[in-house]
């Protein structure tokens, strides 16, 4: 969860710094939010797959982990020495390399360290690290850019030229890299499932292949929570700069402890709900919190990003959050759940190349592009974020709620 914290502590910066980052390089909001989409995802998911996925279905699972960590980190400091936008954008594609040894990893590690009735409140715990970490990226990012608004250049030693929007990249990488020491102190847990010599990605895609009735369902339903979810948490900032009219520490503490505390509670809520269903026998506990979660995100928002308030604005963005968080551990347990163990961390791999591809790499993109291209207005990037939002949840309901009967066989055959 440490790790997950500084995962996405590392990729949420740049929602805080698109402003500067814009001035500085001449960039438009869609160029900007490819830096955090796509540049990351590309290698982020493929990776996942292969061979990081592979690695973690028969190797030391905390070392490969740790690795990652490392190599995240090093790449987010190398982000405050970019100059240019291809600099900046190579930077982030090193960040999704580094990233992509964690979450498959350690889905991998939190199913053979918990029975299936506890697995979505574990599995939800390690994915408090996505809200403890933008909430904490808004914050630290926030108050930097907030004391160093009046600062052009800064010289530092060894380092050289330092402008403002690199100094949270330069500061932030670091403390990652020390955070791999400690990574290195978790034990590797015993797999409950030997893992056959035999098993090749082949023998992955095979079962995916003959349960494709849940799994293309579930998994494309889940990427378009994923993509609503990264585009509202990505332009939040930006919408309340713009329309709002806060600034930097106006949106760190504001902004920063809602997402901390709202989102956190929203997957917790969540993965506790999907535990007790299915402790009270009910096959497609999991599926029934994403189908909640897709039926309630589109009119909550609508509601956030189109009232004239501020303070009503931010009072929405508690249950927008809430809500927009609550399906992803649930989402993550039915995946293990019915997917036989030796297979677990590479179709994890597969099902995150797919919600990433979609949330991280098009999300924020597709929201930009409606105000950019089509309403040609930065300010009303928010009719952006419920245009794109109101296809999008209609569209996850309908995938989830097929996937539902599939998901019911699975589970009752124990797979």
């Amino acid at each position: 969860m440490v790790a997950y914290v500084f995962s996405y502590v590392d990729r949420q910066i740049l929602s805080m710094l698109v402003g500067p980052i814009r001035t500085d390089l001449g960039l438009s909001d869609t160029e900007v939010s490819l830096l955090h989409g796509l540049a990351f995802a590309i290698c982020y998911t493929v990776l996942g797959v292969w061979p990081i996925g592979r690695w973690a279905d028969t190797g030391n699972r905390r070392n490969i982990v740790a690795g990652g960590l490392f190599l995240w980190s090093l790449m987010t400091a190398l982000c405050g020495r970019a100059t240019s936008y291809l600099g900046l954008f190579a930077a982030r594609v090193g960040v999704g390399v580094g990233e992509a040894a964690l979450t498959p990893t350690a889905y991998s590690m939190i199913a053979d360290l918990y029975p299936p009735r506890q697995r979505s409140r574990a599995l939800a715990l390690f994915s408090v690290g996505i809200y403890f970490g933008i909430g904490s990226a808004v914050m630290i990012t926030g108050a930097l850019v907030a004391m160093i608004a009046a600062t052009e250049v800064m010289h530092w030693p060894l380092i050289g030229e330092v402008r403002p929007w690199q100094l949270p990249f330069l500061i932030l990488g670091p403390l990652g890299m020390l955070v791999t020491i400690w990574m290195l102190r978790i034990p590797e847990p015993a797999r409950q499932t030997a893992v056959p010599a035999a098993t090749r990605f082949v023998d992955v895609m095979h079962w995916m292949r003959q349960e494709w009735r849940f799994y293309l369902m579930h998994t494309f339903g889940v990427s378009m929570l994923t993509l609503i979810f990264n585009g509202v948490a990505f332009w939040i900032p930006a919408h309340f700069m713009r329309v709002h009219g806060f600034g930097p520490i106006d949106v760190a503490f504001s902004y920063g402890p809602i997402m901390l505390i709202a989102g956190a509670a929203g997957i917790m809520a969540g993965g506790t709900l999907a535990d007790r269903w299915r402790a009270a026998g009910k096959q497609d506990a999991e599926l029934r919190v994403l189908l909640m979660s897709a039926i309630l995100l589109a009119p909550l928002v609508a509601l956030t990003f189109s009232v004239d308030d501020p303070r009503l604005a931010l009072a929405m963005l508690i249950p927008t959050l809430f809500c927009s968080s609550f399906p992803f551990a649930a989402a993550s347990a039915a995946l293990q759940l019915v997917t036989p163990g030796p297979l677990r961390a590479r179709a994890s791999a597969l099902y995150l190349l797919v919600i990433n591809l979609t949330g991280i790499g098009i999300g924020a993109t597709a929201m930009s592009m409606v105000s950019d291209y089509v309403l040609q207005d930065e300010r009303r990037i928010g009719d952006g974020v419920i245009w794109v939002t109101a296809v999008a949840a209609p569209l996850a309901a309908l995938l989830i709620g097929l996937a539902r009967r599939a998901y019911r066989e699975l589970a009752a055959r124990g797979c």
